[in-house]
């Protein structure tokens, strides 16, 4: 396969994976809103930092409040991790390799990226808001299917799942470490603390993962079980465990991987010994930095062994797309 198709299918699957997710943080936050009593506000500025976006969004706007930061995560074409502007990347994309997809997907893409451009704008007040990150989430869920259903799989569909993968695990990481603090504005630490379980549960759904970790914990919601369940469990799609999984499983389907299976390796050895309780009481987010590293390193090996890309050289548009 040429270099450059797997480098478009793996980015298709990164950019798929970065605009689910950004569409349910948006959904799961405002409405966490209902959960909250008069007095009590909720920071917006967490889900830019979720995204790594500081510096564009200060850059572009003046404050950071709702309207603000929600425009500059959904239609905002100057924020490259927008929703609008990752679907138009993955259209891009599935318009450059249609002969090796099927032709339902890029009727998909097309048509949720037109939706964006024409209502885009319209579903960002909170009364509009829900039907419109609705129709994201579940386009991209069906654009999903089509493709793991009608697509063959082969060395392009492998990569498609690696880049899937990956960025669901630093999403999920990035969720973890950003909205376990400063997510809920209390004057002080003890008029918080009666809804820190709340900021769990919020991390919970904003990965689909509340129910799913109702059945295997069976334990009521707290700071360790979230991370344990979130990190190292190996049967829920969205853990960080489970997507390193996934990706080791497929790397012996491709060609020269032992440095990216080395990178996996030293990851998942980092996620089996934590101790989280520990880690909650002094150092969470230096380890959590820690593991995003590692999952630079893993996408560094991939794009030197697979995409031809010099460590040496200047970073790609895709490859800064977090900053």
């Amino acid at each position: 396969m040429l270099s450059r198709v797997a480098d478009n299918l793996y980015w298709l699957g990164r950019y798929l994976a970065r605009a689910e997710n950004t569409a349910r943080l948006i959904s799961v936050h405002s409405h966490l809103l209902l959960d909250l009593p008069r007095g009590m506000t909720l920071g917006w500025s967490p889900l830019v930092d979720i995204l790594g976006a500081n510096h564009a969004f200060e850059s572009l706007y003046a404050d950071d409040s709702e309207a603000q930061v929600v425009r500059f995560l959904i239609t905002d074409p100057e924020n490259g991790s927008s929703i609008a502007a990752s679907v138009g990347h993955a259209r891009e994309i599935l318009r450059t390799v249609r002969d090796s997809t099927p032709r339902d997907a890029w009727e998909q893409i097309n048509a949720l990226h037109l939706f964006l451009q024409e209502k885009g704008e319209k579903h960002l007040p909170r009364a509009h808001r829900q039907a419109g990150l609705d129709r994201v989430i579940d386009g991209i869920l069906l654009l999903r299917g089509m493709l793991a259903a009608n697509m063959t799989h082969d060395v392009g569909y492998h990569f498609l799942q690696v880049g899937l993968s990956l960025e669901q695990a630093d999403m999920t990481t990035r969720i973890v470490d950003v909205r376990t603090v400063d997510l809920i504005r209390a004057r002080t630490a003890e008029e918080l603390r009666p809804f820190v379980q709340i900021q769990w549960m919020s991390v919970l759904r904003s990965l689909m993962a509340y129910q799913a970790y109702r059945r295997h914990e069976k334990i009521r919601v707290s700071g360790p079980a979230v991370l344990r369940f979130l990190l190292q469990n190996r049967d829920f799609p969205r853990s960080v465990m489970f997507c390193l999984n996934h990706i080791g499983r497929t790397l012996p389907n491709l060609p020269h991987n032992r440095a990216s299976e080395r990178s996996i390796d030293r990851i998942r050895a980092l996620i089996q010994d934590a101790n989280f309780e520990r880690l909650l009481d002094q150092g969470l987010h230096e380890w959590i930095d820690e593991i995003q590293v590692g999952i630079g390193a893993v996408h560094e090996s991939l794009a030197k062994s697979y995409f031809q890309v010099d460590s040496g050289t200047a970073p790609t548009q895709r490859q800064v797309a977090y900053s």
